[in-house]
């Protein structure tokens, strides 16, 4: 029978210890080393950014935006009376002359008062000629009056002419001489009183029948203004062009001041170009233009600057100098660039995806003949659409990437595959 070796077993368990012991600080040892290397650099596919080349020379500032084409002349035709819509005659796009209708609408009410006022103007002028018959009967009353007077005054005059010629001869009395003279004398004040009463009577006429005449006046031209309205149902277009728009339907109701439809030349169109807020500061009046109506390119120049910002953008008007291309018509969307200045021998690169004018941005510059790339503290200057003015961090001929690198932003350097 065999018997254990208890010294065996000892010296298997230091054995055991001092192994498990050397394989610990092996670990530890092979640990402490790992941190303290530094994280291998990430790789990006080179493929997948955009990488450019400083540049020295003429820097083209230019800014760019979207917008459309509009008339120059655009003419809104409002409802001058409130009605209804009946007809629609012309559609958009159809070419009018200042007297080709458009569209009628109905006004029952306007209708009564046309009636009414053309009722008035009748019973007006009625009894304008009543009171001017009226009047004249007077008049031709007053002057029979008076020419009854001076009759009668002439007879008395030559009375009183003859009885002095026979008081001469004594062929009769003083008292009846003194009577004719008398009568005579009545009558020529009689007659003096009927010429001044007819020449008042024909003032008075004349200020009857002028009052009449100006209640006349009055209800013609509340019978032209309601004739007018009525005429104005039937919507005319007001002006030789195309009809850019009608806002309105059949079965609609109207109020005066309601916009019906527009009326545009279509041969005299300019460009409403929107510029981003943050670009718009340099634009100047006058500045040279090219529009690009995707049918063509046409160069124009700014003719007109927003001074408000609407949703982030400033509206710049531009007009043309040659004829627009085949096509081009109101409301066609369009691209705008304008020329600012041209920079002389500056450093510049192609725009990145990121940073904006007068500002520090890190980019990554490539190194080890483009196996790496370092990140760089870069200084901007003046930005264009395409490019953007180097002040600092940069030379001419270095590379780098201007897309964007935002999922990088954790690390100095990066290994391009």
């Amino acid at each position: 029978m065999d018997i254990p070796r208890s010294q065996n077993k000892w010296k298997r368990q230091v054995i055991r210890g001092v192994s498990a012991g050397f394989i610990l600080g092996v670990l530890t040892l092979i640990t402490v080393g790992v941190s303290r290397l530094k994280p291998a650099d990430p790789s990006v596919e080179r493929s997948t950014v955009v990488v450019d080349t400083v540049k020295r020379g003429s820097l083209l500032r230019q800014v760019r935006g979207y917008g459309k084409l509009v008339p120059e002349e655009m003419h809104w035709i409002p409802a001058t009376t409130e009605g209804r819509i009946e007809r629609i005659l012309v559609q958009p796009g159809a070419v009018v002359q200042p007297d080709t209708i458009l569209l009628e609408m109905s006004n029952a009410e306007l209708e009564r008062d046309v009636t009414t006022a053309e009722m008035e103007v009748k019973a007006a002028e009625a009894d304008y000629t009543s009171l001017r018959v009226r009047l004249e009967k007077e008049m031709l009353d007053q002057r029979a009056a008076r020419a009854t007077v001076q009759a009668n005054y002439s007879q008395a005059t030559l009375e009183a002419q003859r009885n002095e010629e026979l008081a001469q001869n004594g062929l009769i009395s003083d008292i009846e001489l003194q009577l004719s003279k008398s009568k005579a004398q009545e009558l020529t004040t009689r007659f003096e009183i009927e010429k001044e009463r007819l020449e008042i009577s024909s003032e008075a006429v004349e200020a009857q029948l002028a009052a009449q005449e100006a209640r006349v006046d009055q209800y013609r031209a509340m019978a032209r203004l309601k004739q007018e309205q009525m005429a104005s149902l039937r919507v005319r277009a007001g002006k030789a062009g195309v009809l850019a728009l009608l806002q309105v339907e059949v079965g609609q109701q109207v109020t005066p001041g309601t916009n019906l439809a527009r009326v545009a030349n279509p041969e005299r169109l300019k460009a409403e170009i929107k510029i981003p807020e943050t670009q718009a500061k340099d634009v100047q009046i006058g500045q040279p233009a090219i529009v690009d109506t995707h049918n063509g390119v046409i160069s124009g120049h700014v003719i007109r600057i927003d001074p408000s910002v609407q949703e982030g953008s400033v509206t710049v008007d531009v007009a043309f100098k040659d004829a627009l291309p085949k096509g081009a018509r109101p409301d066609l969307s369009v691209d705008g660039t304008i020329e600012l200045e041209r920079l002389e021998d500056v450093l510049y690169i192609g725009r990145p995806a990121f940073g904006q004018e007068q500002s520090l941005v890190g980019l990554f510059k490539l190194e080890e003949e483009g196996a790496r790339a370092s990140r760089v503290q870069v200084h901007f200057g003046r930005t264009s659409v395409n490019a953007v003015e180097i002040l600092e961090g940069l030379q001419d001929g270095d590379e780098v990437i201007i897309s964007d690198m935002s999922a990088w932003d954790a690390f100095d350097r990066v290994r391009l595959d």
